[in-house]
């Protein structure tokens, strides 16, 4: 009991009603309570956990770098061979104008870093992004975000911002020589996964091209194989100028990066010296812990595999109360009749071992991302568990 009154006296709260479930461990796809209730996962610690939890190879990562070195130096000054060797990787993964990374803490951080790196390369302040988008919470991140309910309160926040509409060809048009960059996700994560119709990031490429603005692509929930390829971006082979990474990058370890070209990433090295800095970014362990899991994924059939349980979610979840099952290999949404449905569902399956979740701007629908090593029977598991909630409305 001590715990749980300290964890509401001395932890600052997100919200007013925290679920405040207590685990002592985790293994695989599942979480386990301190009563020894076991919790299925289906939602990665929001997309983090994609090769699940107390994967052997990311923590034996973890402790070679730990017995090696902690932190040095504040990133950028020394040759930290974890830093180097996951920058060599990412390069030898991506397009060869997607060769220098920059790594940070968080998706907020990269955030940041792309929004400054746009302005000082381009020479221009305009930034646009979509309505409904999420890129994070901190001042910058926060302002290029596409929802007003969740800035209003901050105000005021951070100029030069226009949003636009996602899958609008005509508001592609608002792209203009004045324009920095362009920060999209290439399915919108918060909104409830609202995927890109035909056509439309194409018509977003060219226009970026057109006017000399950067094409940054928000990938901080839809890469690491989540949706059936490494990268979201090769699902239509269209190449971002400045690409985002967090979440499950990490390996489960705090990290971030944002990637461009060396080109365009030298803008921040000089005039000013230091137009970006950071202490702990690309922390060591982080960096060993992200390798670990970025060569796990490369050399297994979880990435293919993804997109084969998508097909068990989409086969096993029919219900007359599912209006619609959105998304790409193991990001998925549920859409319910009204959001009060969708809490009792939640509700249900929490109170069933599976842990489910909501969309910040789709109260109506469930999120769907558990790791991407979840078995088919865990998957029939939490179809089961849904499915008998909705049964019980």
């Amino acid at each position: 009991m001590h715990l749980r009154e300290d964890f509401f006296r001395h932890v600052a709260q997100t919200s007013p009603s925290p679920l405040a479930l207590e685990f002592v461990k985790a293994e695989g796809s599942v979480l386990i309570d301190r009563s020894g209730k076991r919790y299925i996962d289906l939602i990665s610690g929001i997309a983090v956990s994609n090769l699940g939890h107390g994967n052997k190879q990311i923590i034996d990562a973890i402790k070679n770098q730990a017995d090696a070195y902690l932190h040095l130096m504040v990133y950028g000054e020394y040759i930290e061979s974890p830093q180097v060797l996951l920058a060599t990787k990412l390069a030898s993964l991506l397009p060869p104008s997607l060769s220098s990374s920059y790594f940070v803490n968080s998706g907020a951080e990269a955030v940041e870093g792309a929004i400054k790196l746009a302005r000082r390369y381009t020479g221009r302040s305009e930034l646009i992004s979509f309505y409904n988008a999420y890129h994070g919470s901190s001042t910058g991140a926060l302002s290029i975000g596409g929802n007003e309910e969740l800035k209003n309160a901050f105000r005021p926040l951070m100029p030069g911002v226009l949003n636009i509409r996602y899958n609008s060809i005509d508001d592609i048009q608002l792209i203009s020589n004045e324009t920095a960059a362009v920060f999209v996700e290439p399915i919108q994560g918060e909104a409830g996964i609202i995927l890109p119709e035909p056509g439309f990031l194409s018509a977003l490429r060219a226009r970026c091209t057109e006017t000399g603005t950067l094409l940054v692509y928000d990938e901080i929930q839809t890469g690491m194989g989540r949706t059936g390829k490494l990268f979201c971006f090769e699902h239509e082979k269209i190449v971002p100028d400045v690409l985002l990474l967090s979440k499950a990058f990490g390996g489960g370890m705090p990290l971030g990066v944002f990637i461009s070209g060396t080109e365009i990433m030298s803008a921040l090295t000089v005039n000013p010296v230091l137009g970006h800095i950071t202490t702990f970014g690309g922390h060591p362990v982080s960096c060993a812990a992200s390798l670990a899991a970025l060569q796990q994924l490369t050399e297994s059939s979880l990435i293919v595999r993804a997109s084969e349980k998508e097909k068990i979610f989409r086969r096993k979840l029919q219900h007359p109360l599912i209006k619609d099952i959105r998304g790409k290999g193991l990001f998925l949404s549920l859409q319910f009749p009204t959001e009060e449905i969708n809490k009792k569902v939640i509700h249900h399956c929490i109170l069933n071992g599976v842990l489910a979740d909501w969309f910040l701007f789709a109260p109506d629908c469930l999120r769907i991302a558990p790791p991407l090593i979840i078995t088919e029977q865990e998957i029939e598991n939490c179809c089961d568990v849904i499915l008998d909630s909705l049964n019980q409305i």
